[in-house]
């Protein structure tokens, strides 16, 4: 069964320990399905250690839902995470995502290999490789270009019966422009333009 990342973006109001503001302190933003529509267990992992195959020291991980969460982002997922229908709940700072060194690697794998069949219907498959690739995995794609560990992004080949993609898995690589993410990173840094980068923070949880 498949795990699925739900939530959204929060910032904190300015107003909050004024006079004349009396709302709640975080406020939310946006839902986080516009920006995000992916499942990538090793993103999940490197970012909230959900499903963390890949081994990487996640920045963020079971945090729980923040005990000042908006009432928007409460009513998402609040009922759900306390009636144990989502797990892992956690959250994180435009702060903390900004510091992140991209060239991060995990600790259990240095790559993510995918292939497909050309026939149809056409079958995808991932596995996460180490140095030394599982023989399942070289019957498959057959033998890879020689100075693949040696790139430094996406590598593609394709043999008679698959095409093939191979990428080093860095935290630069998971959370990438082939991805998702730079969407959602984009709405945080724009907010934090205003609220500042520990005022805007991404909370979430998972099916």
């Amino acid at each position: 069964m498949s795990t699925d990342i739900y939530g959204g973006i929060e910032f904190r109001h300015p107003g909050v320990d004024t006079d004349y503001y009396d709302g709640e302190p975080w406020v939310t933003a946006m839902d986080l399905w516009p920006l995000y529509d992916e499942t990538d267990y090793a993103a999940f992992g490197c970012l909230f250690g959900v499903r963390n195959y890949a081994g990487f020291q996640p920045l963020a991980p079971d945090r729980g839902l923040p005990i000042d969460l908006s009432s928007g982002m409460r009513s998402q997922l609040g009922a759900w995470v306390e009636a144990g229908e989502l797990y892992g709940a956690s959250w994180v700072t435009w702060a903390e995502l900004a510091a992140m060194g991209p060239a991060t690697p995990p600790d259990h794998f240095v790559g993510r290999l995918t292939w497909h069949t050309k026939s149809l219907p056409s079958i995808l498959h991932q596995q996460l490789v180490s140095d030394s690739w599982p023989s399942e995995a070289l019957s498959a794609v057959g033998m890879p270009p020689a100075d693949l560990h040696s790139a430094a992004g996406r590598v593609d080949w394709t043999t008679d019966e698959v095409m093939c993609t191979y990428e080093p898995l860095t935290v630069g690589a998971v959370l990438g422009p082939e991805t998702h993410w730079p969407h959602v990173f984009a709405v945080m840094k724009a907010l934090a333009g205003r609220f500042g980068d520990d005022g805007v923070r991404l909370v979430v949880a998972f099916d």
